[in-house]
Order: structure tokens, then sequence, then C-alpha cells
């Protein structure tokens, strides 16, 4: 992989191009191994003269994407980004996204860091246009690839022992701690199920109301101020941040300060008026929240190439 075949790719996903099967193929496999290799839980730590951004749910909104880069520079050995799961879905340039976000993976694999979302699920794709766009625009073996290699992403991503990123939220059960997600075997569950660390950590939502209650989503459920405290308490945190869920400015902070949602997909689904946002993380561990705005894209409806009917729930 090399800056210039990425930005080759980047300008024909622009101009409504795709590449063929054999790059697809390489890129998906390569970044597999490099992702199965790695811990459940990432842990990295943001060097004197380095920054970190972390991006919220892009599903498939790639021009947007593009705009975020635009505004915040590309991937560098200087500049880590972290995407905190759910690339593909809902969005009409989903297999645009993936890639992308794989070829830099392979580019910097040190420095560009992927966690799993909820819709880096098969039962997700299936309904919300993922897999039904990778047969329209390549074949069903590029699929499978991506489901093999989405079944290998980690977890969650420690930075500096101070946030846990990851993509849903907390858990049932105040015991758990780090060490559990560092012993958790993600690779002997390739799907997250209805139940356990790995659902919960896609899945969770925080609430105001203090305590746990039901998830309106019929999955997970939802975890209150104090559950959010006493984690951190207990695993030395300053703050959790997650994605998830839509915000209406692109990010809030909620919880007292201890859980942060960041959300990358602005105007989401071309449905909804609301901002993208993204966090700045310098070595000082200091949180810069940055918004922007969704920018025009070919007239395309989110899925309506892929899938059947058009669901447009929540992430």
């Amino acid at each position: 992989m090399t800056p210039e075949f990425i930005t080759d790719m980047m300008e024909r996903f622009k101009n409504g191009k795709t590449i063929h099967k054999k790059y697809v193929y390489q890129i998906i496999i390569a970044v597999q191994k490099i992702v199965y290799n790695e811990p459940t839980m990432v842990e990295m730590e943001i060097e004197d003269d380095v920054k970190l951004t972390v991006c919220g749910d892009t599903h498939g909104q790639y021009f947007d994407l593009m705009e975020l880069f635009r505004l915040n520079g590309l991937p560098t050995e200087k500049h880590y980004y972290l995407f905190n799961g759910d690339f593909v879905d809902r969005g009409s340039w989903s297999t645009e996204i993936a890639l992308l976000l794989y070829a830099y993976k392979w580019l910097r694999p040190s420095s560009f860091f992927l966690n799993r979302g909820n819709h880096e699920t098969d039962d997700m794709n299936r309904v919300y246009g993922f897999e039904g766009e990778c047969k329209a625009k390549y074949n069903e073996r590029v699929f499978k690839l991506f489901s093999e290699s989405f079944s290998a992403l980690p977890l969650a991503t420690l930075v500096g022992k101070k946030y846990l990123v990851l993509h849903g939220g907390l858990f049932s059960d105040d015991k758990v701690t780090l060490d559990d997600i560092r012993k958790l075997n993600r690779h002997n569950q390739r799907q997250p199920g209805q139940s356990g660390l790995m659902m919960e950590m896609l899945w969770t939502d925080p609430q105001t109301e203090p305590g746990r209650g039901p998830s309106k989503r019929g999955v997970g459920m939802q975890f209150g101020p104090d559950v959010t405290k006493r984690f951190c308490e207990n695993n030395g945190l300053e703050a959790i941040i997650r994605s998830h869920e839509v915000r209406m400015e692109g990010y809030e902070e909620e919880h007292d300060g201890k859980c942060i949602t960041v959300f990358s997909a602005p105007k989401y689904c071309d449905s909804t008026e609301n901002k993208g946002a993204y966090i700045n993380i310098g070595p000082d561990y200091k949180l810069e929240f940055h918004k922007f705005d969704a920018v025009p894209h070919p007239n395309i409806r989110p899925m309506v190439s892929f899938s059947s009917p058009l669901n447009l729930g929540p992430c």
C-alpha cells in the first residue's frame, strides 16, 4: 500500500468509479491479518509531536468523510486517526469508506486505529445495505471477506490510560474492568449475539437517570451517570468516548463530562439536520471538539440501490 495508491483511489471514488476486485481482495485480506493480531483493547499513547483524531459513525457518507479530511488533514505518521465503528450501512458509499479506512490501516498499522461498531456485523449489514452494496458494486465474495475482517476488529482503544474509546457504552455489571476487556477473546465469537461483554460494548447507550434501564433499541441496555462515574473511578479513567447515536451538534458531553458521544455523519441519512464532529487529542490529552457541516453528494438516496425497505431507525 502506498500514499499514491490511496490518493488515486480517493479520486476514483469521488468520481463514482470502483477499483479492481483484485485490489479489493488484497486490501481486505491484508487488513484482516493486521487487526486479528491486535488486542481486543488496543492501548496507545500520544507522543510529544503527535495528534490523535477520534471520529464517530461515518455510515457510508463518503463525501462527508472527505470534508472531514479536508478540514482536519489526512492521516500521517504524526497525525493518528481512530474511527470508532459504524463505517458502513445506511449511506450509499459504504464500500468506499471501508476500503479507504482499510487502505490507511494497511499503510499505517501503528498509527491508524479501527474499533468495531454494531454495524460491522452480518445481521445489520443484511438489513441496512452493506451486503447489498458489496454485491452490487463488486460480488458476494467481497462481502464475505469484509464480514470475516469485521469480526477480527478490536472492540475498544485505551488512549493514554485516560480515555476508553468504544462504540456503544458500558456494562450491565459494575464489576467489569479494563482487565476483563483485555482478557475477552473476541475471536471465539464472530458476532455479538444478544448478551455478554461484546454485545454491550457495541450496543449500550447512556441515559440521564441513575442506574440502568431498558434499551430503546431492543438490544442491550442504558446506563446512568452513576454507572459511568463508578466505572471511571474503578478503572482510573477520565472519561469514556463513544459513538453509536446521532447528536445534533455532532458531539455531546454527558454524565458530568465522563461520557462523551462523537458522531461524524452530518445530516445523517439526508433526513436529520445534525452536524458532524470529531475530537482532536494532543500529547497533553486535552480534548478539542470540532463540528462540521454536510457537503453535497451525488443524488443517490441512502441505501436506495442496495436494500429494502428503507429503514432510518436508530444508529
